[in-house]
């Protein structure tokens, strides 16, 4: 009875309730244009703590021929008896964080893309092909692009990058490989980060070289005494054939160059597109090497399980040296196709076999009793004048001229970093945020 009898008192008619309905409407306009509305950044103007993105939301999509590693804890160490009892590599257990990693060993193709970098970006300085840049001369890569490396005045002007006239076989004018170098310039954090050089300027962490990239292809002979491998030195690396098979001859200091370049390649096109930077790409670690390696398999012996070489119908799992030295049994003489064999459970290719892989870690005998449970990692960035012992870096994985003891995934071995071999190539991995790209 009261709620009739309110209506009954207060009547609207059509036309004042259309006109109240413009006044509030006017009103909630005016309020979002005052002092409770958004910034000119876009942040609500409230006097409130809501903080500030760095850039915009951009996720970097799935890596091209990558494949997620997810988080995980292991048993890091030989699952078998140590035959060498060497004591190289206690059992431990480690956990590891996520990351992305090439599902393949980086093939001749993908390297081949680097030296052309290098080629061409040497050529584009010789020819005058670049553009200033914050006062600095970058190269027009548009200009770049369009050169002839046929045309005979191409030729003449790139004269510096070409084997000198006594260097030329039957006079033909050829790139010189020695000539294709690549200058490196990364930043020690490592070494910044240590309390007694807080405050130091970022100049004294920088490291600068020039590093030679092309593949030593001369590893086919050098490496085996009284063989014919000459074909292999010939065509491996420049053979369509081959171009999916995994780059060798590559030391480890050049591989790291590799990783470098790959950065700022991806990091250019981001910056282009006014996009996130991201992670840098690099060689992994021992202990993730041997996390990815193993697939999730904590205790097997190798990538696919326990405990044999061959699966139930007797063919070989991996490309190595069978028994005294049946080289073609497991289907390739020397290497095979980077992406041969059934990959493991992460969806790796020939983390046994193949080629050996350097990793980032430095070789030290006694370094599983002294390093992290989490993410564990031995670095040393050694110089040329450091004695040989400083220079040893870890490999894994074994490779086409092994043994099967060496396609265990705990069994460590090594490699001075400035020395390339027809047996070791490597892939690389890459740090991108928690939950991105993975889903």
């Amino acid at each position: 009875m009261l709620m009739k009898h309110y209506i009954c008192r207060i009547p609207f008619n059509i036309m004042k309730m259309k006109n109240l309905s413009m006044l509030l409407a006017a009103a909630v306009l005016f309020a979002s244009c005052g002092k409770s509305g958004k910034s000119s950044k876009g942040l609500p103007n409230d006097g409130q703590l809501h903080g500030v993105a760095p850039g915009n939301k951009y996720q970097l999509p799935k890596p091209p021929g990558m494949v997620y590693i997810p988080p995980g804890t292991f048993h890091m160490g030989p699952s078998d008896e140590d035959v060498n009892y060497a004591y190289t590599a206690r059992n431990k257990q480690v956990s590891i964080n996520g990351f992305w990693m090439d599902a393949t060993e980086i093939t001749n193709n993908e390297y081949r893309q680097f030296t052309n970098w290098v080629r061409d970006s040497t050529a584009a300085k010789l020819m005058g092909f670049t553009k200033s840049v914050d006062g600095q001369d970058m190269i027009d890569w548009k200009k770049a692009s369009t050169i002839k490396w046929g045309d005979k005045a191409t030729v003449e002007k790139i004269d510096q990058l070409i084997v000198t006239p006594e260097n030329r076989i039957f006079g033909k004018k050829e790139i010189d490989a020695n000539k294709l170098v690549y200058h490196s310039e990364t930043f020690d954090t490592k070494e910044a980060a240590r309390r007694e050089n807080a405050g130091k300027p970022r100049s004294q962490f920088m490291i600068r070289k020039d590093v030679r990239i092309y593949p030593d292809t001369l590893v086919w002979i050098r490496d085996f005494s009284y063989s014919y491998n000459e074909p292999m030195t010939k065509r491996y690396f420049s053979h369509p054939a081959t171009g999916n098979y995994p780059v060798v001859g590559v030391n480890w200091v050049q591989a790291t160059a590799f990783c470098e370049w790959r950065t700022h390649y991806l990091n250019a096109f981001l910056e282009s597109k006014k996009r996130s930077q991201e992670s840098d790409f690099r060689l992994p670690t021992e202990a993730e090497w041997e996390y990815a390696a193993r697939g999730g398999r904590s205790q097997s012996m190798f990538p696919w399980g326990n405990y044999y070489l061959r699966n139930k119908k007797g063919c070989l799992l991996a490309n190595f040296k069978p028994g005294r030295g049946n080289y073609p049994e497991d289907g390739g003489f020397y290497t095979v196709r980077a992406d041969g064999y059934w990959p493991n459970d992460f969806g790796l290719y020939c983390m046994a076999g193949n080629v050996a892989e350097w990793t980032s870690s430095l070789y030290y005998e006694g370094g599983y009793n002294f390093q992290h449970d989490m993410n564990p990692d031995i670095r040393y960035n050694a110089k040329d004048a450091d004695p040989p012992r400083m220079k040893r870096k870890v490999i894994r994985g074994g490779s086409w001229k092994d043994v099967g003891y060496f396609l265990q995934t705990g069994t460590r071995a090594y490699e001075y970093q400035d020395t390339a071999k027809s047996y070791i190539g490597f892939r690389t991995v890459i740090d991108l945020p928690s939950g991105q790209g993975h889903r």
